[in-house]
């Protein structure tokens, strides 16, 4: 089996994950688990947005095992009137997303 498929299966079987996709990251603090997308965004539409929506299909899905993060960096930050930037300001306090420039910091927090 290759690194993509025990990656995923370890996430279905130790965390009930039930996505589609392998989570790109999966990390093990103290006694938590923590499992997430990471994605850098260059541009607004297309392809950027079915990435973006990877990100927001790992934060809904409904196992609890584990601590949910989207690590996204990009243009989503830029102030403006498209999606990205407005599920940010709508979700930041009911998600865990970050830029990558955070993580350090967010997983020493527990």
């Amino acid at each position: 089996m290759g690194a993509d498929t025990v990656l995923k299966d370890f996430a279905e079987k130790k965390l009930g994950y039930s996505g589609d996709k392998r989570p790109d990251l999966i990390a093990r603090v103290r006694r938590r688990y923590i499992i997430g997308e990471a994605k850098f965004l260059t541009d607004f539409g297309g392809h950027q947005n079915a990435q973006f929506e990877d990100a927001k299909t790992l934060l809904r899905d409904t196992f609890a095992q584990a601590t949910k993060i989207a690590i996204l960096d990009g243009v989503l930050y830029i102030p403006g009137k498209n999606k990205m930037y407005d599920y940010l300001n709508t979700h930041k306090e009911e998600y865990n997303i970050m830029s990558s420039l955070l993580l350090r910091e967010f997983l020493f927090q527990f």
